[in-house]
């Protein structure tokens, strides 16, 4: 007897289709299974033998080929044991086929028949419910994760046997999806909380209006962790297809709660400096997405950025560029999304005191050596770059009202939709993502802002890349004040975020 089950295979966050042939034919009592697969999928046999037999299935004394299809694609991952438990049945005529045709399945057992949760299955039952398949029997502590996908319908299961005793009786088993984006506000801490620092506040501000990449470089209590915690208060909502693509980065990576919700709040994510490249960037034997993807569409807070190991940072130079990351290892390649907002913070020294030298103890080789850890490429791929001083005694003791996230956050959102408007039909929506070619058109300068960039040009020493940047984060602060054109006052505070570069690093905007 001949059957097949459909189930998918993850590629990065999308899902592959996969075929589960099962063939019983007469000859010598053997149970093979092949199709590329990875030594966990591989052990699906012995756990799928073991299950059918706790659940009073004896499987005959004949030729057993078990074919996942295509085979030119490697299979990982332990969700194929229940749609391969489920072919066999068909093949062997305890299930019929027809009532689970144009359903995908997927699932872990353990040896005692239970179906176990599996890491996936929104991007699976997303992907296919795309390709036309309506049905999904998944694990039941998946379902809610899969009943995110509005009109798929889904039956989630605790046991092998509930398979076949719901088929048996009635194959109106399947529960709709309804996708559920309840907004979880409230969950970070506000702006309000921060006394003084109004420069870093609005520094903050314009790279949250644009979307740009910002570091604030300060001694220790200058409140560089606090005002970053609060970075993603003043960030816009998540849209849907946000919310979507971010709760499959989620739940690739089993960090899906199973609520029925989506992820509805910019992810803000903070690695200590002694992060792995692999947890970092991604990879791993799985290849497993890294810090940076799970920071997509949100917040990567690098706290100490000096102090990251030699080569880490740099790992971050493509990623910022392509917003996305590109992993390679032997015979399979996996992008996942990596679009986020870089937030960095550091001490201007070892000792945290720089440049003042009455507290200061690092001598001028350590101080370089020091500033030479943050290299110049990444610096350059940082639009806003500030420096963070010392609060004052009033500063601190100060009871006066300070300024809310959601203030911010309202204009933050204006500047957001302007930027929607005049990019539609680009391949961009922020300013800081403007492509080289297109600057010209959108960051256009008239005679006398062209005439002060120039000599801003020659007398700062800039580079290309940091006179393009200038100019993106120049057009979101005249977003912020629904300017249409650029003028020489939002040039002038776009290069005083760039101002401390020749203070730490020796030239005076890259």
């Amino acid at each position: 007897m001949y059957s097949t089950v459909r189930t998918a295979v993850l590629d990065g966050i999308n899902a592959i289709p996969v075929q589960v042939e099962v063939d019983i034919s007469t000859g010598m009592p053997v149970f093979d299974m092949v199709g590329n697969l990875t030594p966990e999928a591989r052990e699906a046999k012995e756990r799928v033998k073991t299950a059918l037999h706790n659940c009073g299935i004896a499987l005959p004394a004949k030729r057993i080929t078990v074919n996942l299809s295509p085979a030119n694609i490697r299979k990982a991952g332990t969700g194929f044991d229940l749609p391969i438990a489920v072919a066999i049945m068909m093949a062997m005529g305890i299930i019929d086929e027809q009532k689970l045709k144009g359903c995908t399945l997927c699932g872990e057992l353990n040896l005692n028949g239970e179906i176990l949760p599996v890491s996936g299955v929104l991007p699976i039952v997303f992907d296919e419910y795309g390709r036309g398949i309506e049905h999904f029997i998944i694990p039941h502590k998946n379902e809610n994760e899969g009943k995110l996908v509005c009109g798929a319908k889904i039956y989630g299961i605790n046991h092998l046997k509930d398979i076949i005793e719901n088929l048996e009786s009635s194959d109106a088993i399947f529960k709709s999806g309804i996708t559920d984006s309840r907004d979880c506000g409230g969950k970070y801490a506000d702006f309000a909380d921060v006394n003084g620092q109004k420069f870093i506040k609005r520094a903050c501000e314009v790279a949250a209006g644009g979307m740009h990449n910002i570091l604030l470089v300060g001694p220790p209590g200058a409140g560089k962790t606090m005002i970053a915690e609060r970075m993603p208060s003043i960030l816009p909502p998540l849209t849907e297809n946000e919310k979507l693509e971010l709760s499959k980065i989620y739940s690739v990576c089993g960090l899906l709660d199973n609520d029925n919700t989506l992820k509805v709040d910019r992810p803000f994510r903070n690695p200590h400096y002694s992060v792995t490249q692999a947890a970092l960037i991604g990879g791993g034997t799985k290849i497993s997405p890294g810090e940076i993807s799970l920071a997509h569409n949100g917040v990567l807070f690098l706290d100490e950025l000096a102090e990251f190991k030699g080569g880490m940072l740099d790992l971050l130079r493509a990623p910022l560029e392509e917003h996305c990351i590109r992993l390679s290892r032997a015979g399979r390649n996996v992008t996942y999304p990596a679009n986020f907002l870089l937030f960095g913070a550091m001490n201007p020294c070892s000792c945290g005191y720089y440049p003042d030298m009455q507290r200061c103890r690092c001598s001028e080789p350590t101080l370089r050596r020091y500033f030479d850890k943050v290299s110049q490429p990444i610096i350059d791929r940082i639009d806003i770059c500030v420096e963070a001083t010392p609060l004052s005694f009033d500063e601190i003791s100060s009871a006066s009202a300070n300024e809310t996230s959601e203030d911010i956050r309202k204009r933050v959102i204006s500047c957001h939709e302007i930027q929607k408007k005049r990019y539609v039909g680009e391949t961009f929506l922020y300013n800081s993502k403007i492509t080289t070619d297109k600057l010209e058109k959108y960051c256009h300068l008239n005679k006398r802002e062209q005439s002060y960039m120039e000599n801003m040009y020659e007398k700062l020493g800039l580079t290309a890349r940091t006179y393009h940047k200038i100019l993106k984060v120049a057009r979101t602060i005249a977003d912020l004040e629904s300017c249409e054109d650029i003028k020489t006052k939002h040039l002038n505070e776009a290069i005083c975020y760039r101002s401390i570069n020749e203070k730490f690093w020796g030239g005076a905007c890259g």
